[in-house]
């Protein structure tokens, strides 16, 4: 598939906005130029799970760190 310079700058930033890195975003344009949509989409589907990862991680840290806080004023 080809894409005009103004669609794949577009893509570029989408792909950096969503944290893609670089090896990622040439796998991308790599899939993207032999049309392998179906593995386009398990590339972005894995990153996102990745994403999704980290934000529960983060979401456990926090609770952890309200819990430990709400704890230290009951006993103060």
């Amino acid at each position: 598939m080809i894409y005009n310079k103004n669609k794949k700058e577009y893509l570029i930033e989408n792909l950096q906005d969503a944290g893609c890195n670089q090896k990622l975003t040439e796998e991308f344009f790599s899939l993207l130029e032999k049309d392998e949509f179906e593995k386009i989409y398990d590339l972005l589907r894995k990153h996102r799970e990745m994403l999704l990862k980290t934000i529960h991680k983060n979401q456990k840290e926090i609770d952890i760190l309200d819990y430990l806080i709400m704890s230290l004023k009951k006993e103060n």
